[in-house]
């Protein structure tokens, strides 16, 4: 049975982790704010991507490049295991896999772009000789355009060979709640290769600067929209985190209290039975 000292010292242990929960708790809750913001600018991005794609050629090869975006930091839930778990279902076949398209079928040889280093940590142990790239120390606070046009140009340069990406996030459905999901971006051959494109006799560097440009669109929306997934998460998770402390304080508490009246008591015990002695 641990001593009052070990209690006494346990208890002013939780007080602290308590009082830095509750710090990240508002911390996460005032970032929330901004991040939900900058994800209704940022999915004007994903719309304009979406009305370009429509129009694209669905049957020009089928080599796929996953982004799977994630990010550096922890204390936010499940929102890198949500991703992994998605990408690896993708792998496998599993019906539930959240990519969309018709063609769901996946090469197990297709390369792997991780942003983030949670996600690349998970991924590692099943898919590390999938990795063509990985990115960190992106999104440290709200993700900028410039962000994702850095990651796309790097991926554009790298000599990868896709026919299409295949971008798997966290799709932002409330404050409390988001899932995993994904975005298809066609490359370069599916847009030259579309009849309504050709109509305009575009040249090749034209077309390959579109796809690149609407590459990075596809990034900065799933960035801010992931951003905005993880302020949410670390918000619920300090919140239950504050909660369990909360409910652990009070039951050491207890246990303290009981301990000292206990010691108290023997303490009286002895005297009583002393002075009867005398």
């Amino acid at each position: 049975m641990a001593t009052l000292r070990e209690i006494e010292l346990r208890l002013k242990s939780v007080r602290n982790i308590e009082k830095i929960t509750k710090s990240m708790k508002m911390i996460a809750s005032t970032k929330l704010a901004k991040a939900q913001r900058a994800m209704q600018a940022g999915k004007q991005y994903g719309l304009a991507n979406a009305e370009v794609f429509e129009n694209a050629n669905d049957q020009i090869g089928g080599n796929k490049l996953f982004i799977v975006i994630s990010s550096d930091k922890g204390l936010c839930g499940g929102i890198h295991s949500s991703v992994s778990k998605a990408t690896r279902r993708a792998f496998a076949h599993d019906p539930d896999t959240p990519l969309t398209g018709d063609d769901k079928t996946v090469d197990p040889a297709s390369p792997i772009a991780v942003i983030g280093d949670k996600s690349k940590m998970q991924l590692a142990r099943v898919h590390g000789n999938n990795f063509a790239m990985t990115f960190n120390q992106i999104g440290r606070d709200i993700p900028t355009f410039a962000d994702a046009a850095s990651v796309a140009d790097l991926i554009t340069k790298s000599g990868i060979k896709y026919d299409s990406v295949v971008l798997v996030y966290n799709q932002f459905k409330s404050a409390i709640s988001y899932e995993p999901a994904s975005m298809v971006v066609k490359g370069s051959e599916a847009l030259a290769a579309s009849d309504s494109f050709k109509a305009y006799e575009n040249e090749d560097d034209a077309t390959k600067d579109l796809a690149e440009f609407s590459l990075a669109n596809a990034i900065f929306a799933t960035l801010v929209e992931g951003h905005a997934c993880e302020q949410s998460a670390r918000q619920q998770a300090m919140d239950n985190a504050s909660k369990n402390a909360t409910d652990m304080i009070s039951s050491l508490q207890m246990q303290y209290n009981r301990g000292r009246q206990a010691a108290i008591t023997n303490e009286l015990v002895d005297i009583i039975t002393g002075a009867s002695a005398l």
